[in-house]
């Protein structure tokens, strides 16, 4: 089954071209990593300073092999450093609420 997963992170606004320059690297090797089928990243438009993932995986196996990577725990070990505040994060499974019909 598909997990989306959601991540709100807040920058020291001095870090966000950090952020935002190492993110573009990591991109494609995020996004071509084996199992996620769509990755993107959102600004919020009242707080120029926190920023989201959306990033889709073909399960949850697939999120938690990635979060288990070198990829992830670089990536992630540099994105922490520059918060001003904890991050939140959001797994979350289709409803299946809407039909084709």
């Amino acid at each position: 089954m598909k997990i989306i997963r959601i991540v709100r992170m807040s920058f020291h606004p001095h870090h966000i071209p950090d952020f935002l320059s190492m993110f573009s690297k990591k991109y494609p090797y995020i996004r071509n990593f084996e199992g996620c089928t769509y990755l993107r990243l959102l600004k919020d438009d009242q707080l120029p300073h926190v920023y989201y993932t959306l990033s889709e995986w073909e399960s949850v196996d697939h999120l938690e092999a990635y979060r288990k990577s070198e990829l992830f725990k670089e990536t992630w070990r540099l994105t922490r450093s520059w918060f001003n505040d904890k991050p939140q994060a959001y797994s979350l499974l289709d409803a299946n609420l809407t039909s084709n019909g």
